[in-house]
């Protein structure tokens, strides 16, 4: 491999220092930051992320708060009402800062009808209609957790946004849409040209290859190839899927042999999107520290 690895662990400790730090301010004036989760059904994937967000939590002297509506409720009855007294719960916690409800849902359960319910300044995401809302018209909020993570990722390693081809393949609301916007924005690690491509564009790499920055953003293994990256790129990978215990990421990792940066198969982005989702935690307790204070 040619390219220099873009290794997310380094990134995340970066972030998680300076939220330590926070977190030690808060405790001195009596306040412990607390992050809920949410997870509905028993997909070991989705179980995993949240095992790791909480143990991030533990590890940084946060509190951390689970919902878990298992598949023997769903199967006894338990439903989308369900799932929103437990997005009411966490609404009504003072002990809770910020919370998310995993992503995906099974069948049967509306994810997008139990974000619009959460009180959005406790949107540990960042993805509820208001925090969008903000994002497009640049104004402070929490900025969704992998989006955040990537631009992070960006920095750490010295390569420059503004004024760059980036192409982004894939258009969900949860990566592929608001890293676009946060990398067009403007700011420091922003101020990019940025296309959005996806599987209904008729040949993807007419775009990518003249692209400097390359972000697989779809959850399809290897759907970014050698041959649609031009030698020296940047090449990131956002989404990942899983198969069996195999993790795989949208850019092949043969990507490598002609892109100059590709990040890791194992331990990219993953590591940033935690980090992001405590800062975005510790934020929220910071604004609710100081309203309480006013």
């Amino acid at each position: 491999m040619s390219a220099r690895v873009m290794e997310g662990k380094p990134v995340a400790q970066a972030v998680l220092d300076d939220v330590r730090r926070r977190i030690d301010a808060l405790a001195d004036v009596g306040v412990t930051p607390g992050l809920g989760t949410i997870l509905v059904g028993d997909d070991e994937a989705s179980a995993g992320y949240v095992r790791r967000k909480h143990e991030t939590c533990q590890q940084i002297g946060m509190a951390s708060f689970d919902v878990h509506i298992d598949a023997a409720q769903i199967a006894a009855g338990a439903n989308q009402d369900t799932l929103l007294q437990a997005v009411h719960r966490f609404n009504a916690d003072p002990s809770v800062d910020a919370f998310l409800i995993q992503h995906p849902v099974p069948d049967g359960f509306d994810f997008s009808e139990a974000l619009t319910r959460m009180d959005p300044n406790k949107d540990a995401d960042g993805l509820h209609p208001t925090n969008l809302g903000k994002l497009v018209l640049q104004e402070p909020g929490p900025v969704p957790c992998t989006p955040a993570g990537i631009q992070a990722m960006l920095e750490h390693y010295g390569i420059e946004v503004a004024g760059r081809s980036v192409v982004v393949v894939g258009r969900g609301p949860t990566l592929g849409r608001p890293l676009a916007l946060l990398l067009s924005n403007r700011g420091d690690g922003a101020d990019a040209a940025v296309t959005v491509v996806h599987s209904r564009v008729p040949d993807l790499a007419e775009y990518t290859k003249r692209a400097d920055i390359v972000v697989g953003a779809v959850g399809s293994p290897s759907v970014i190839t050698p041959d649609m990256v031009k030698p020296g790129a940047v090449a990131i990978s956002g989404g990942i899927t899983w198969e069996g215990r195999t993790l795989r990421p949208d850019v092949d990792e043969s990507v490598g042999e002609v892109a100059g940066w590709i990040t890791a198969r194992l331990g990219g982005v993953g590591p940033t999107t935690i980090a992001m989702l405590v800062q975005n935690t510790v934020a929220a307790a910071e604004r609710n520290r100081a309203s309480r204070a006013s």
